[in-house]
């Protein structure tokens, strides 16, 4: 297994895991053809069975990646000899985000249950959806009303999934049937994090419920959290949670999440 740090703002999972990253071959000498191999990019860690791939460390100029290179470290991923490979994406919407969510077999959004962070992942989930859109369907007229439909204040009224499809169904039947497939396969995975109250677990069950009714798709909500100690003490000694503290009350439930995702 492999975790590729693909923050390439704030790149810290080395530090999560506890490998001193910085003088080691990194993502960043894959961007930038000073690697040609990913696999030589790949570390061993702490944990058994998982190297890393670290993020962009001590370099200004990757802050953004373009399409051909997004292309290229997907392909290369999907070459490397192992059974599983883990993308830690950043926090936020930006294309090259949007894109290895969407790529991923299983997209799993984290968030918290605090309004800001609810409205931040009602924003993703919705974004990504769009993306996937734009991305999929075929003729420009469609394309380019997908776009429009992303300007919640457009000028055709399109504020939901449902709203979209009356557009498409008007202007070509068949992208109206590629839509509703392409909303029938958009299933993406939530696991709310620092939970402290059964009202806090209950946050994921209401979001699922929001996405369905206002956006149109399912989203799984796999699992939560419970607020622990333990996490940021795992943090500050940089030991990975389930070494560390493998009986907190956290490295139980990732465990429990974990086996649930593994039984699909």
């Amino acid at each position: 297994m492999v975790a590729v740090d693909g923050d390439l703002e704030g790149a810290n999972l080395h530090t999560c895991l506890g490998v001193r990253a910085e003088s080691r071959a990194n993502l960043s000498d894959f961007l930038t053809d000073r690697l040609v191999d990913l696999e030589k990019a790949a570390i061993e860690t702490p944990v058994p069975g998982l190297r890393l791939i670290a993020g962009v460390l001590g370099h200004t100029g990757t802050a953004e990646m373009n399409r051909e290179q997004r292309e290229h470290l997907l392909h290369a991923a999907r070459k490397l000899s192992v059974d599983l490979v883990i993308f830690d994406l950043s926090a936020g919407a930006d294309r090259a985000t949007l894109d290895f969510f969407l790529e991923t077999d299983q997209g799993l959004l984290v968030t918290t249950p605090e309004p800001t962070a609810i409205e931040n992942a009602y924003g993703f989930l919705r974004a990504a959806f769009y993306r996937r859109l734009a991305q999929s369907m075929s003729t420009s007229p469609i394309r380019d009303l997908v776009r429009e439909a992303m300007d919640r204040r457009n000028e055709r009224g399109i504020r939901t999934p449902s709203d979209l499809l009356r557009e498409i169904d008007r202007l070509d039947a068949n992208e109206g049937a590629r839509f509703r497939d392409i909303l029938q396969k958009f299933r993406p995975s939530l696991i709310v994090n620092q939970v402290r109250n059964s009202e806090e677990v209950k946050m994921g069950f209401s979001i699922r419920s929001v996405c369905l009714k206002f956006f149109g798709f399912q989203v799984d909500y796999v699992g939560y959290v419970n607020y622990d100690d333990a996490v940021w003490k795992s943090i500050k000694e940089r030991r990975p949670l389930v070494l560390g503290y493998p009986q907190s009350d956290a490295a139980l439930y990732i465990r429990r999440i974990v086996s649930k995702m593994l039984e699909r």
